[in-house]
């Protein structure tokens, strides 16, 4: 590497934080500055966006910046511009031809979201919508449940035998939500959301969202709020009719280390538990394409086993609410030693 292009190293961000008028203030328990009292609805941990929609979170250029090592201040995407298939391995950048994601961002977004009131009920566009509006970007994404008040719920698809017709009726007459299919939410479970899948985030629910690099966002019912526009059409025009997916959950087996939660077409995310004092090693793919470490409990430090090679880097604290990048060039023999017990999600692009 040149004195201008830096040995890749893994990557923290400095989160952004967007308002919202369902959000709260409880992202302050995973260290992000919000005051008691705000209505800071999204952080988002990990995003190269040039921009966003007009529907969408930011409306405007969303891209993180690396807080510490030879690259703070930079942005993800010149991290991307320096190190290339150092940093990306054998994964893709999102672009205009894939219907993912803004021209050459980074293939994934990584938030944590807070629902002080229920979401908007809404929609993505499906590959097929996608495929013939350029600007509307697939999105696919997935919540991991990390707190819940008791009886908090997420909507998750729509009932069966449901036709477009009848669910265009009530919209009209504001009767969405006895459409809707409502699950229990459970800290610790995940569930899967492809685009096409009608969703809302229910009050009283904390999750880590992992999609695709879109905020492309058609509402359909917006609880009574008034002020923000719905995009009915677009909705019943990317929407599946019965619901899919179906409304189960994915979580880490009781005494089991590791688990696969979520398989897409985009990437995958896994769960790690991980003791205090026990080594877990996280390379799986041969170093082939970088991966995100989502901190969720307890802290440990993020190295690189012995005998790794020249391509070293100094150890990096993962802790809850961090998001980490590791590069394809040390992704390999990479390790977590946990400091006290650790829950981690490991999202891989594929």
């Amino acid at each position: 590497m040149s004195p201008n292009h830096p040995a890749p190293y893994p990557l923290t961000f400095v989160p952004l934080l967007y308002d919202k008028v369902w959000g709260g203030d409880r992202l302050a328990r995973l260290g992000k500055p919000v005051k008691p009292g705000a209505k800071v609805g999204e952080s988002w941990e990990l995003a190269d966006m040039g921009q966003t929609s007009a529907s969408g979170a930011g409306g405007g250029a969303a891209r993180s910046v690396i807080a510490s090592g030879a690259l703070a201040g930079k942005s993800l995407n010149d991290a991307i511009t320096a190190w290339g298939h150092n940093l990306l391995g054998a994964a893709r950048l999102a672009d205009d031809a894939s219907g993912v994601g803004g021209a050459g961002g980074f293939p994934l977004l990584i938030k944590f979201l807070d629902a002080r009131e229920n979401l908007s009920v809404q929609v993505h566009p499906s590959p097929a919508y996608a495929a013939r509006h350029p600007s509307a970007k697939l999105k696919t994404e997935c919540w991991y449940i990390l707190d819940a008040e008791p009886g908090a719920v997420i909507y998750k698809g729509l009932r069966p035998g449901l036709t477009a017709e009848q669910f265009r009726a009530h919209i009209a007459d504001g009767t969405v939500a006895k459409d809707m299919i409502a699950v229990p939410a459970v800290v610790g479970e995940c569930h899967n959301l492809p685009s096409g899948t009608v969703h809302a985030l229910g009050a009283g629910v904390v999750v880590a969202e992992v999609q695709t690099p879109s905020d492309t966002t058609f509402r359909v019912f917006d609880w009574g709020r008034a002020g923000r526009e719905l995009h009915v059409e677009q909705a019943l025009a990317c929407i599946d009719f019965p619901p899919a997916p179906p409304p189960h959950a994915t979580r880490l087996p009781p005494g089991q280390a590791r688990a696969r939660l979520v398989t897409t077409s985009f990437f995958t995310l896994d769960e790690l538990r991980i003791p205090a004092g026990v080594t877990a090693h996280l390379a799986d793919a041969g170093g082939s394409v970088c991966y995100a470490l989502i901190g969720l409990s307890g802290t440990g430090v993020l190295s690189r086993a012995t005998g790794a090679g020249t391509a070293a880097f100094e150890p990096v604290t993962i802790e809850a609410g961090r998001t980490t990048l590791v590069p394809a060039a040390v992704a390999d023999r990479t390790e977590i030693k946990a400091q006290t017990e650790m829950r981690v999600l490991k999202a891989m692009l594929v």
